[in-house]
């Protein structure tokens, strides 16, 4: 039997929830949807929940708006059932759901990312260590050491040292032999990079070379290091090295390729960072094309590098794409329909929450003098009582709503309209008093609900000074009457 889910929601947002979760395919008699009785679903309180919701619930799960801000644990434990917050948009439900009101569980991938300090010979132990934690917590499994061709690395073996005594894995990159064989006896994991004619350097370690081709694009002498290793009993990487574009990139594909057909259970690394940082592109689709060949060919270890300023999230957008591409496989579908995972930072899938017409009978059914701001197709929608403007361009709204002599109050419209204007442009989600969401590509500005934490002295003040700067004279709503 497929588990039970109740959808709480409010008055105005019922009818919707409903048609949405109806054409989302789940099983007939599966849901139920249940209006807490107050108009705006966001608003609604533990109090009020427990108030009005009466068990037992004939539930297993109870989803609840995403952008209210109550503690389900405690609901769960009043109720005796699990209780979880939803998308925050009406749109992305489908998405949430999943299939059979599962969302997608990104929590697996089967991809190992070795993360390169290419500066390691000129920076401290201490400072490789302080990087070191910084990429391991963005999603690094490895840290690579990347040594520099004639520069002098005498605290090598103490670096490679301090990593591990930290619980991370290290490996060593090098073209010189003496500082890969320094690097094994000081215990590095991996070392990057052996060939056939100097694989002695690895045996009787527990170190895992990472082989590659010599001369460069030879892959005969890389199957000939494989075989080598494979005869001496090393354990190995093989990497057939990934050139740049305009250098071979569509040749080291196809060598990638022939490697996996020629040798089906080596395991494989590939260079990621010769094509993000040499690359005058926005990383994340790149990275998202480059792990689904990883995906494909069964490569379970990229190395990247996060040097030149446009590939400053590389880390975050490799851990997201590995996840994607694993949850895509594991369910024989394609990378899509899952949200983006966070990789679509620029444009967005359903950009406009609202159409015209919806937003035009909300604008019809305001009584009060607060603005609302929305997007959709036909421009930025501004509307209170006093009327309803619908521009291309903010500055020509700006006649009209009455607040040149409230600085405090234009300053806020000012803001707004700008992050409405953006989104209008790119073709960008806009929620009024949120910030615009860029994926991965940054830091997230709010707090994560997920965790139910309680709202911070600050956000809480930004956010009761922005519902005041909407109109001098807004009070705090009341979730049963009011407008929000």
């Amino acid at each position: 039997m497929s588990e039970r889910l109740l959808f709480l929601t409010g008055r105005l947002a019922e009818a919707r929830l409903t048609s949405v979760i109806a054409g989302a395919g789940l099983e007939a008699g599966s849901w139920r949807v249940a209006n807490i009785g107050i108009k705006v679903a966001a608003l609604m309180t533990e109090a009020i929940v427990k108030n009005r919701l009466k068990a037992p619930l004939d539930a297993d799960r109870v989803i609840v708006p995403g952008r209210t801000r109550m503690n389900l644990e405690a609901l769960s434990d009043h109720f005796g059932v699990a209780f979880q917050r939803g998308p925050d948009e009406l749109i992305d439900m489908p998405v949430f759901l999943g299939r059979n009101g599962v969302p997608p569980d990104f929590s697996r991938h089967n991809l190992r990312i070795f993360a390169e300090i290419i500066e390691a010979p000129s920076l401290t132990t201490a400072q490789i260590v302080a990087q070191a934690a910084v990429l391991a917590a963005k999603g690094a499994d490895v840290i690579d050491i990347g040594c520099q061709p004639g520069a002098p690395f005498p605290h090598l073996e103490e670096t490679v040292k301090a990593l591990l005594a930290q619980g991370l894995k290290v490996s060593v990159d090098s073209g010189d032999p003496t500082e890969l064989r320094r690097a094994v006896e000081a215990g590095a994991t991996y070392v990057l990079s052996l060939d056939e004619t100097n694989l002695d350097i690895a045996v009787g370690s527990a170190c895992t070379p990472i082989l590659v081709p010599k001369p460069h694009g030879d892959l005969a002498s890389l199957i000939r290091a494989i075989d080598k290793a494979e005869a001496l009993g090393i354990p190995h990487i093989a990497d057939a090295i990934l050139d740049p574009i305009t250098f071979g990139f569509t040749t080291s594909i196809e060598r990638y390729a022939q490697l996996r057909r020629e040798r089906p259970g080596v395991e494989i690394l590939m260079g990621t960072g010769n094509l993000t940082e040499l690359t005058e592109a926005d990383t994340g689709g790149l990275t998202a094309t480059l792990v689904g060949i990883c995906t494909e060919l069964d490569i379970a270890n990229v190395l990247i590098v996060q040097v030149s300023p446009h590939t400053r999230r590389t880390i975050e957008e490799h851990d997201a794409a590995r996840r994607l591409m694993f949850r895509a496989k594991e369910d024989g579908n394609l990378p899509k329909g899952y949200g983006g995972n966070g990789l679509i930072g620029l444009h967005d899938l359903q950009p406009f929450l609202q159409t015209s017409t919806e937003i035009a009978t909300d604008a019809a059914a305001v009584r009060d003098d607060n603005f609302r701001i929305a997007v959709a197709e036909d421009g930025i929608h501004i509307y209170s009582r006093q009327g309803h403007q619908i521009v291309t361009d903010p500055f020509d709204a700006f006649p009209k709503l009455g607040v040149q002599a409230d600085g405090g109050h234009a300053f806020y419209l000012g803001y707004e309209l700008a992050k409405a204007e953006i989104a209008m442009q790119l073709g960008k989600r806009y929620a009024q008093d949120n910030p615009l969401d860029w994926g991965i590509a940054t830091d997230k500005k709010s707090p994560d609900l997920s965790q139910c934490a309680p709202e911070s002295t600050t956000l809480k003040a930004k956010r009761e000074a922005a519902s005041l700067a909407r109109h001098p004279s807004a009070k705090p709503t009341d979730p049963d009457s009011g407008d929000r």
